[in-house]
């Protein structure tokens, strides 16, 4: 099995504006460090290389990132060991808090790409039902072997 996630952001601002420009600015180094990181299988992205121009959701300033990891520990070793650490926490100059959970994890199958429509139903999923081997977080960081289980 492998990893798939789904994070959101509410931009305070428009991504042309001179406040997003740093944030916009480093979206394809950040990018390109995912994808030659160990353990990187796939991202979300339109023609312009990044997520940032679909809309998935009813608010225009909602943001997705989507992408696919041989395993939790591989997507940690990314976002938290990396130049990725310095835009999280960064995060709140950019963008709004949003109460509910803002991202998801779940386990595919080898070789899937999830949708979408499918990210967003887990992270329903999840804001509904709290951590389960079928969504979850860091927090619960539910094994494949357990979601196989349930």
């Amino acid at each position: 099995m492998h990893l798939a996630q789904l994070n959101i952001a509410k931009a305070k601002y428009s991504l042309e504006s001179v406040e997003m420009k740093e944030f916009v600015d480093n979206l394809e180094p950040v990018n390109q460090i995912a994808e030659s990181s160990s353990g990187f299988i796939w991202r979300l992205k339109d023609e312009g290389g990044d997520a940032t121009q679909i809309q998935v959701f009813s608010d225009p300033d909602i943001i997705v990132n989507m992408s696919v990891w041989e395993s939790v520990d591989a997507l940690k070793n990314f976002m938290f060991r990396t130049h990725h650490r310095d835009f999280l926490r960064r995060k709140k100059e950019w963008f709004h808090n949003i109460p509910q959970d803002s991202y998801v994890l779940w386990w595919i199958p080898i070789g899937y790409t999830p949708t979408l429509q499918e990210a967003v139903e887990k992270l329903d999923f999840l804001r509904t039902n709290g951590d389960t081997p079928k969504a979850f977080t860091f927090k619960s960081n539910f094994s494949a072997e357990e979601f196989e289980k349930s």
